[in-house]
């Protein structure tokens, strides 16, 4: 009977002595490797100088969110909203937002994940040991549980972030959009005021053509021809300053949409000056307004922001009370196998009741409270900013081509006087400098009521005719969009 005893001893010895190792590979054959992902500047810059609004990929994109065909291939004519889906797909702000977003989502995983339970292996050795074995083995086994809803909170908080995030990338979007409006209204402006001041110049040329040839008549004086050369010098300089504006905004044009300059190249960036929103009127109304203050992609950002910071407050609080651990094990001591009992413990909130992060969380609760309330006040702001200066454009426009309207028949007259012999040559070619002058005008105010209708557009995110999947990026939309 003994040595049956003891055989078991010797049994239970051996497999004590392989309990680490069999603890060991059963915890690491469940582990994610390490995968290296080293990034090559070179690799990365040779990826961004070949970007082409000539990828078959990114007409897939544009067929999928045109709902049409663009045939042929590639477009040699880009409008604004053809330009605002390239940027969507190509411009490198939205994939950090998708980026931001897809960390947000996996924080979601980690805070519902629940407390491993833990084991604990502690061999000591008796100096005096009497009869039996030298060696005493503990193996300890510890199972924590939450309690009062740490983990609902946590998840609800890690939601709320991801929303957030999620809806950060409808708000980059927006500035994406912004930002490239402005770009393709700049060069669309630069365009036109060089073609104007072209012929603007042509006729000034020979208006001072036509007085050198008075002069040396000897019907005028040398110093009534310079106010005219000045005039001729000045419109140079200008037409010299239009063409570099058309070449920064052409420069910028590419930034916004998010590809080199080259990709341009042989394409024609249009953009109506003349055209105006159909929906112009529900676009000023009172009822987008209020979908601005409430519904705004940023507006409901700053909302999630806050419900996370509530979360965030019911996990301090919840930490006021402790979590239990039940916890048992298992003792070989010098031939004596002794198996615990389940047992538990908990933290004892004896010296503090977590007051601190709770005020910190209240706190910060009221700071996501100012920020939304300040973010609203920014809305109302831009509004009425928009709005105000669209108005101011909007007249100044009108003014501009009521004078048009007026010069054009100024210089009709002059013409029919021209016919009945009483005007010369000089004075239509004045009337037509007149003209030139006044559609410089109009085409200014054109440009300053687009830049104020992009501005209202801004503060209360609408229209946008098109508005494909952000959420996925250039690689999930080519997989969605090949058969």
């Amino acid at each position: 009977m003994h040595l049956d005893l003891f055989s078991g001893f010797h049994l239970s010895s051996r497999l004590l002595k392989y309990w680490p190792a069999i603890l060991g590979l059963v915890l690491v054959a469940g582990c994610t490797r390490f995968h290296p992902q080293p990034l090559s500047p070179a690799e990365t810059a040779a990826g961004l100088e070949s970007r082409s609004l000539a990828n078959p990929d990114l007409k897939a994109f544009l067929e999928k969110n045109l709902s049409r065909e663009l045939n042929p291939w590639p477009a040699a004519k880009w409008d604004f909203e053809m330009l605002t889906l390239a940027a969507f797909y190509y411009h490198p702000s939205l994939d950090v937002a998708r980026a931001v977003w897809a960390e947000a989502q996996a924080g979601i995983v980690t805070a519902g994940a629940r407390p491993n339970p833990t084991v604990g292996f502690t061999p000591q050795y008796v100096f005096n040991p009497g009869p039996d074995p030298a060696w005493v083995t503990t193996l300890n086994f510890d199972w924590p549980i939450e309690t009062a809803g740490k983990r609902g909170a946590r998840v609800a908080q890690a939601r709320h972030l991801s929303e957030s995030a999620r809806l950060n990338i409808i708000a980059t979007a927006w500035q994406v959009r912004s930002q490239l409006r402005s770009s393709v209204l700049d060069f669309a402006s630069a365009t036109r005021r060089e073609a104007l001041l072209r012929k603007q110049i042509e006729v000034q040329e020979q208006v001072v053509a036509s007085l050198e040839q008075r002069h040396e008549a000897g019907a005028l004086a040398s110093s009534e021809i310079t106010p005219a050369r000045l005039l001729l010098q000045k419109a140079r300089l200008d037409l010299s300053d239009a063409q570099r504006q058309q070449v920064e905004a052409h420069t910028r044009v590419a930034e916004a949409i998010g590809v080199p300059v080259s990709a341009l190249k042989e394409v024609e960036v249009s953009y109506d000056l003349t055209a105006l929103p159909a929906d112009l009127d529900r676009l000023t109304s009172g009822e987008v307004r209020r979908q601005a203050l409430q519904r705004r992609a940023d507006v409901l950002a700053a909302l999630s922001d806050y419900a996370a910071s509530e979360s965030a407050l019911q996990i301090e609080i919840a930490k006021q009370y402790p979590d239990i651990h039940l916890n048992t094990g298992y003792e070989y001591d010098q031939g004596l196998q002794k198996w615990g009992l389940l047992g538990f413990g908990v933290e004892l909130p004896l010296l503090n009741r977590n007051e601190g992060p709770i005020a910190q969380a209240e706190a910060r609760r009221k700071q996501e409270a100012a920020r939304f309330e300040a973010l609203q006040a920014k809305v109302i702001a831009d509004i009425d900013r928009g709005l105000a200066v669209y108005q101011v454009a909007a007249k100044s426009r009108a003014g501009a081509e009521a004078l048009l309207a007026t010069q054009r028949k100024q210089q009709a007259s002059v013409e029919q006087q021209l016919k009945a012999g009483a005007a010369d040559r000089l004075d239509v070619l004045m009337a037509q400098l007149e003209l030139a002058t006044s559609e410089l005008a109009v085409e200014d105010g054109q440009a300053k009521l687009h830049q104020a209708l992009g501005a209202l557009e801004d503060a209360v995110q609408r229209p946008l005719a098109t508005w494909p999947d952000l959420e996925q990026g250039r690689t999930a939309q080519v997989k969605q969009e090949k058969p």
